[in-house]
């Protein structure tokens, strides 16, 4: 719509936004809802299946039922009029309604049956009926509807059905022969299938009835039941909705050997590599934190303080680099204790432990001026990252030279035992006191003064080998060395290949 104001200038169109049925909130059926419906739904064509089945049945039953009987009773007039003799003569009939009469006086009929004898009568325009004088549980029995008694004796079938406004009538005739000037004659056998098609209809009611209780019964019982069965997964829902980064401590409890139990177990195994990335996350910023401030403050106390004199410019630039160089390093540190976490943090390959002994001793002779030794080689093949392990190996080698004086004994070995290996670094240094044997091996944690000197090191070095011993499922341990020191040694819990 374009609208004008009252200076005359003409403004933009102003056009609102249909609102869409994408735009509205979906309304969700819960999965308790949703297996309901379908369990009803199957239930319900079952039930309906087997109640339409059962009726299906049960008329058909009435249907083979009628035709039997009506075979029956035709087959015996029939046999009646070939051989049957007439009482008071002794003779073969020979009047159709004599026939009929003697016939139908002999007969008993079903409580739905009737039997009917027929004799047409020249000049009269209805067949003269012959019947058993007996109550029929219809509306209008056939031997009182005169119409329907003509259709049948004038039908040129020897059987067939009317359908009726007072009810169905199954029938079927035989048509006596002519003897000499007789007049025409048939016999029928009327049946009237309503009682036992409304027997039918009753069975399939009840059914029906008993298929609606069975509903009622299935919907209360599937509510519970699908409720229990999805227990846990609402539980994993509202674990789900309640988890924040300060709070992963919420697990589901696990009951059974389900599959829903087993849902329920994968949901607090990724709740705890959640916690554990989550914890990994926080101490790394902690650590990186509270380890980076000192540096920071050194560099901007120096700057600060910093004058003119090229002298003292000189000092605070080295003093400034070097701290730039620790924090270099223990960044670098931080982030490979923040890739252990990791799954391809160790990529295992077959690797020859005595040549992996022997590169760590060549490349730790480097490291400083002390007495090398190589101790013991297991000559052996074994699974393991040597690029990891020969990382941890010239850090314990590192570690050893910042606790030994120069001339000092530092060996280095490894061997094996069944399934085990072991690769270790020993120095006859002052050791390390029982209250830090656990410690050592913390972010930023160091021994105490007996250790020694602390050196330049964060406090990380004894961390990232911790680290690369548990990326290969095994553990770094101290041990005391004999004559003092300190033994540090890693434990691979792996089969040689």
């Amino acid at each position: 719509m374009t609208t004008t104001d009252t200076a005359g200038t003409t403004t933009a169109p102003v056009t609102t936004a249909p609102v869409t049925t994408a735009d509205r909130p979906r309304r969700r059926i819960s999965a308790r809802v949703r297996i309901l419906l379908w369990l009803l739904l199957v239930m319900t064509v079952a039930l309906g299946s087997v109640a339409a089945t059962t009726r299906t049945i049960l008329l058909r039953d009435v249907d083979h039922r009628v035709s039997g009987l009506l075979a029956q009773e035709t087959g015996e007039f029939a046999n009646f009029e070939e051989r049957g003799l007439d009482p008071q003569n002794g003779r073969p009939f020979t009047d159709p309604h004599r026939l009929l009469y003697v016939f139908l006086e002999r007969q008993y009929a079903d409580p739905d049956e009737e039997l009917i004898g027929l004799v047409q009568r020249a000049g009269e325009p209805d067949p003269a009926q012959i019947s058993q004088p007996r109550s029929i549980p219809v509306a209008l029995p056939l031997h009182r509807d005169a119409e329907a008694r003509r259709r049948v004796f004038d039908s040129p079938h020897s059987s067939g059905t009317l359908d009726r406004p007072d009810g169905e009538i199954r029938w079927a005739k035989v048509e006596i022969a002519r003897h000499g000037s007789a007049p025409d004659a048939a016999f029928v056998v009327a049946f009237h299938p309503g009682r036992e098609q409304e027997g039918a209809d009753d069975v399939f009611r009840i059914l029906l009835a008993i298929s609606g209780v069975a509903l009622l019964l299935t919907t209360g019982i599937g509510w519970v039941v699908a409720g229990r069965i999805l227990h846990p997964v609402r539980l994993v829902r509202g674990a789900a909705a309640q988890l924040t980064e300060q709070d992963l401590t919420r697990r589901i409890p696990v009951r059974g050997h389900d599959d829903i139990a087993a849902l329920a177990e994968t949901f607090n195994a990724m709740l705890d590599r959640l916690e554990r990335a989550f914890a990994a996350q926080r101490r790394f910023v902690d650590d990186a934190g509270h380890e980076l401030r000192t540096p920071i403050t050194i560099v901007r106390g120096h700057l600060e303080l910093m004058g003119d004199d090229p002298a003292e410019r000189e000092e605070t630039v080295r003093l400034v680099t070097d701290e730039l160089d620790r924090m270099s390093r223990i960044v670098e540190d931080l982030l490979l204790l923040a890739k252990a976490e990791r799954p391809d943090f160790v990529t295992p390959e077959p690797v020859q432990l005595a040549e992996l002994t022997a590169d760590v001793y060549v490349k730790a002779r480097t490291l400083g001026p002390r007495d090398w030794q190589l101790a013991e080689v297991a000559d052996r093949e074994t699974t393991l990252d040597a690029q990891r392990i020969t990382q941890a190996m010239v850090q314990l080698a590192q570690n050893a030279v910042q606790h030994t004086a120069p001339g000092q004994t530092i060996r280095i070995g490894s061997r094996a035992d069944g399934g085990r290996v072991e690769l270790y670094v020993a120095d006859s240094g002052p050791g390390v006191q029982p209250q830090d044997s656990e410690l050592i091996f913390e972010r930023f944690r160091r021994g105490t003064a007996r250790r020694g000197a602390r050196g330049s090191g964060a406090g990380l070095g004894l961390s990232i080998v911790k680290a690369i011993a548990e990326g290969h499922g095994g553990r770094v341990s101290l041990r005391p060395t004999e004559g003092g020191g300190a033994t540090f040694v890693l434990t691979l819990e792996e089969a040689p290949t």
